[in-house]
């Protein structure tokens, strides 16, 4: 990746990691370029805010075990080392694809790739901003188009791992990643994410994936997508 697509990346990444998150308390300013921080954010609404799509037991095992846990993982393995202040972006640019460093990059992406999950959601759904909505006609045609192809990707990933809508290049796209994977190391910028893993659904749907595929998309956030598709705010 060069300097400019890597600028880009971190630009793109801080939108993801700073978003203000409504209804946890006073809004926070956009986060600084490259500052997502070590640290566990705020859901954006109660525990059980999505249910009975996502139940309250489902959050409290997904966010307070799965998601905490790759904090608490990442900070033991960055101690005493000069990722241990860096952002979360930072440390997944610069551990992709190294093999003695795969512990610390998936940890660090696991950690970012679910701050945008719990952004993407949002009780009763919302709808995107014309400047949103007008890109989706010109790549996909209709919003329902669009969700038709997100839900096909999520549905259709096989194991664990994610189904986004990105930006990149200029156009929309969906694209789906394994694991930890992160479109971040790629250039693209995430607008919203659907987690396929099992510990997002097993408690209740079990094994259908396809029904948590559904019952989810009428909660994506549109407009927290709007706000990523804009970019962070200019300085005046």
């Amino acid at each position: 990746m060069d300097t400019t697509n890597r600028r880009d990346v971190l630009r793109a990444a801080v939108v993801v990691g700073g978003v203000a998150l409504a209804g946890a308390g006073p809004a926070r300013a956009a986060a600084p370029l490259g500052a997502s921080p070590q640290s566990l954010p705020p859901l954006p609404y109660a525990p059980d805010a999505l249910a009975p799509a996502i139940s309250a037991r489902t959050v409290d095992f997904h966010y307070t075990k799965h998601h905490a846990g790759y904090f608490t993982n990442l900070a033991k393995l960055v101690a005493g080392t000069p990722w241990a202040t860096a952002s979360l972006e930072a440390i997944i640019l610069a551990s992709a694809g190294k093999p003695d460093q795969t512990a610390i990059f998936n940890n660090a992406a696991q950690a970012l790739n679910h701050n945008l999950y719990w952004q993407s959601l949002t009780p009763g759904g919302s709808a995107p901003s014309a400047a949103l909505n007008a890109a989706i006609t010109r790549d996909f045609g209709s919003k329902a188009a669009l969700e038709a192809a997100l839900a096909t990707a999520a549905k259709g990933q096989f194991g664990s791992g994610w189904a986004w809508l990105v930006a990149d290049a200029g156009a929309l796209k969906v694209v789906a990643t394994s694991n930890a994977a992160t479109p971040l190391t790629t250039g693209a910028t995430p607008l919203l994410v659907i987690d396929v893993w099992e510990h997002a659904y097993y408690l209740d749907q079990q094994n259908r994936r396809a029904d948590y595929v559904s019952a989810v998309m009428p909660l994506l956030d549109w407009a927290g997508a709007s706000q990523r598709f804009a970019g962070p705010p200019t300085a005046p």
